[in-house]
């Protein structure tokens, strides 16, 4: 396929050709978006144009892009839609916190989608992502804490042992 749609099913194949498990989605899928959104012939396309880019400025890998699409869905929460519309713009938001590293909005945002479908896959595959994610950044922080702390440690017992050498000398 071409376009826009046919780079975004690419994209999205990647998931189930087993490389990374959250696709990333390049400047010219998020451009042919923005385009689609503003060609947009009724409200109802502009709507379905508008849940596309949000869905590929999440994925993108340019941090701008991704708060742009949190904003984007921030601002459309409050607009009334069907509860699978919702789900859908909850776990965009999980995505998009998930790609920024608020790990804890992100849990949050799939707790709550996981309220409107609890059996969803989408959702409990990125849930295991951030609790995994979360779990070994605490490790990596413990390791940095435990570290810092040998070496102080290290460097104090350096100093007591030189302290006392040089008054036994005296």
């Amino acid at each position: 396929m071409d376009g826009p749609v046919g780079k975004l099913i690419d994209s999205v194949g990647s998931i189930f050709r087993g490389s990374d498990i959250l696709p990333w989605c390049d400047r010219d899928i998020i451009a042919g978006f923005e385009s689609e959104v503003l060609e947009a012939k009724n409200e109802e396309q502009k709507n379905e144009s508008l849940m596309r880019l949000s869905w590929a400025l999440v994925h993108s890998r340019q941090p701008e892009d991704v708060n742009r699409g949190i904003g984007m869905l921030e601002a459309s929460l409050d607009r009334p839609s069907s509860p699978e519309q919702a789900r859908e713009k909850l776990y965009l938001l999980a995505v998009g916190r998930y790609r920024t590293g608020d790990y804890t909005r992100s849990r949050q945002l799939l707790e709550r989608c996981l309220e409107i479908q609890h059996d969803w896959r989408q959702a409990m595959t990125l849930q295991r992502l951030v609790e995994e994610k979360t779990r070994r950044d605490g490790m990596i922080g413990m390791a940095i804490i435990t570290g810092a702390f040998g070496v102080v440690g290290l460097v104090a017992g350096g100093i007591i042992a030189a302290a006392s050498s040089s008054s036994r000398r005296r």
